[in-house]
């Protein structure tokens, strides 16, 4: 009998170990790249259609920071490259801070500021998903929706589709 409490006492042990290492410890700091595509960007002037009207992608590149499991800050870069009537170029680059919300099951929700170098600023809601959880990465796909103002242009709304990876 003494052997069975030793032996469970053991098995007790090392499983409460394992469990101990599996929690997560705050802040947690991750790290993401990716592609966005932006769909349409709608204005009181036009609405102009990616893939369409001309070709623009941008590759949001960022780290945050978990304050815990609910909770955290997010800053990205996000530099722009356009390409309309056969010329590419760095369209602007955009500062993007934010706060991280996770609101379960793999969906995340930032709001983001905007600051981009072409004078345009605003604030980007998006909605995060995870598609597939690894044990030191992650993909996730995520709908952001810029709206814009500034630079004597129009105020825009755009959807899109982003496409990533986090580590």
């Amino acid at each position: 009998m003494t052997h069975f409490k030793h032996f469970l006492t053991s098995v007790l042990f090392v499983f409460s170990i394992t469990a101990i290492a599996q929690t997560t410890t705050y802040p947690k700091i991750t790290g993401y790249f990716s592609v966005m595509h932006p769909i349409a960007t709608i204005s009181s002037e036009e609405t102009a259609v990616n893939f369409r009207d001309y070709y623009a992608v941008n590759f949001p590149t960022g780290i945050n920071i978990w304050k815990n499991a609910k909770i955290g800050f997010s800053f990205e870069i996000a530099p722009s490259i356009k390409t309309d009537d056969g010329i590419s170029k760095v369209n602007s680059i955009l500062f993007h801070p934010g706060v991280l919300v996770a609101l379960g099951h793999g969906y995340t929700f930032a709001g983001r500021a905007a600051f981009e170098t072409s004078g345009r600023f605003g604030v980007t809601p998006v909605i995060t998903k995870t598609v597939v959880k690894g044990p030191s990465s992650s993909f996730y796909v995520s709908l952001p929706f810029p709206i814009r103002l500034g630079n004597d242009h129009p105020a825009t709304f755009t959807s899109g589709i982003q496409l990533g990876i986090a580590f």
